[in-house]
């Protein structure tokens, strides 16, 4: 099964997405033809380097490539600065010393994603990384664009910088370790995508649950590529968020504060991003930019897909407090994108603390 290449097009940082199945296989060749890499680093979470790591190392010995595997334990609660600042240790520890010319490899998801990129940019004030992602959250979300970073007590991902890879490789095979609910969490981010700008997209979705269930290689192929072409779009026309970019932070206002205020890994990523786009919508429905079967449609995919539409125990003080540290607010005013219709969103600022409260409220109900 040949790849199917996405493009992201930003001038002089410009790099391509290969979508395809035994692609982990290939990564040692895509790097050896960067030019003038002297080395391979390969960051990669405690979990996946167990499921994945020597068939990496050994696709980059194939090619005579120098590579060292560092690793960090797994989950969003070791996405910290402390943890940088071990890899970056590591990293500088390496003997023959690293150079300008050494490569990071990502190999893992989101988490690894943010961590390892977010090391690229600041070791030796910035070399080359390569993103390998292993969800289907990270193929179809955190692979594309080139946010890096960590979290913070007081909000996720409020520490970073933005670092492009200089490509992504996305294996379909590695999926077929996911667990359900990380699965879950990935499609997520695809119903985002499909909301905010292609509505056939949702359509495809609700087709294709039990091929998806199954990780069917064609059906994931298409459903990643559908969803990095999406994203190549957005970032290559706004890459620093300027503007539209922040559309795809549709459903991540209220969902980051849902994940701030439970605590890092109580909740998926998916799963508050699941809530947070039901909260918004609930905003939008009352506003009356969108109609009650709109509204509804986007619960009844979340609900198909197994994704919550509500939850017990939400703190809406605490949610509405994490909100203002977002990092779309300007000048201390609240941002947030809401649905004008499916396949559309548009960037609000002039939603008021008692609409956010009545619309996170409702989640609880």
């Amino acid at each position: 099964m040949n790849a199917t290449i996405v493009p992201v097009e930003l001038g002089d940082r410009s790099y391509e997405v290969s979508v395809g199945a035994d692609l982990l296989a290939t990564v040692g060749s895509a790097v050896a033809d960067l030019p003038n890499v002297s080395r391979a680093i390969v960051i990669s979470d405690e979990t996946v380097s167990a499921l994945y790591g020597e068939k990496l190392l050994d696709s980059l010995r194939e090619v005579s490539l120098p590579a060292t595997l560092l690793t960090f334990p797994s989950g969003e609660r070791n996405k910290t600065l402390d943890t940088v600042g071990a890899l970056l240790d590591g990293a500088l520890r390496i003997e023959p010393p690293i150079d300008r010319d050494s490569v990071v490899v990502a190999l893992g998801g989101g988490v690894c994603g943010d961590v390892a990129g977010f090391v690229a940019a600041t070791l030796l004030r910035g070399v080359r990384w390569v993103q390998c992602p292993t969800t289907l959250l990270a193929d179809v979300d955190a692979s594309v664009g080139g946010k890096t970073g960590v979290d913070h007590p007081t909000g996720k991902n409020l520490i970073g910088a933005f670092h492009q890879p200089s490509s992504v490789i996305i294996d379909v095979q590695t999926l077929a370790t996911l667990e359900e609910s990380d699965l879950r969490g990935g499609l997520a981010e695809c119903v985002k995508h499909a909301v905010i700008r292609d509505a056939d997209l949702l359509n495809f979705i609700a087709e294709s649950v039990d091929a998806i269930g199954r990780r069917d290689p064609a059906v994931m192929i298409e459903l990643i590529a559908w969803n990095v072409a999406i994203k190549a779009a957005v970032v290559s026309a706004d890459e620093r968020e300027t503007s539209q970019r922040a559309h795809l932070n549709f459903g991540h206002t209220v969902g980051h504060a849902i994940e701030t205020t439970l605590g890092f890994g109580a909740i998926s990523h998916g799963e508050a991003v699941a809530l947070g786009m039901v909260a918004a919508n609930e905003l939008s429905l009352a506003r009356g930019l969108i109609d009650l079967p709109a509204a509804n449609r986007l619960r009844s995919t979340l609900k198909l897909l197994g994704l919550p539409v509500r939850r017990d125990g939400l703190d809406v003080d605490k949610i509405w407090s994490a909100m203002q540290h977002d990092k779309k607010n300007r000048r201390g005013v609240l941002r947030m994108v809401l649905c004008t219709g499916l396949g559309k969103v548009e960037i609000f600022d002039d939603v008021t603390e008692p609409q956010v409260r009545a619309a996170v409220t409702l989640l609880s109900m």
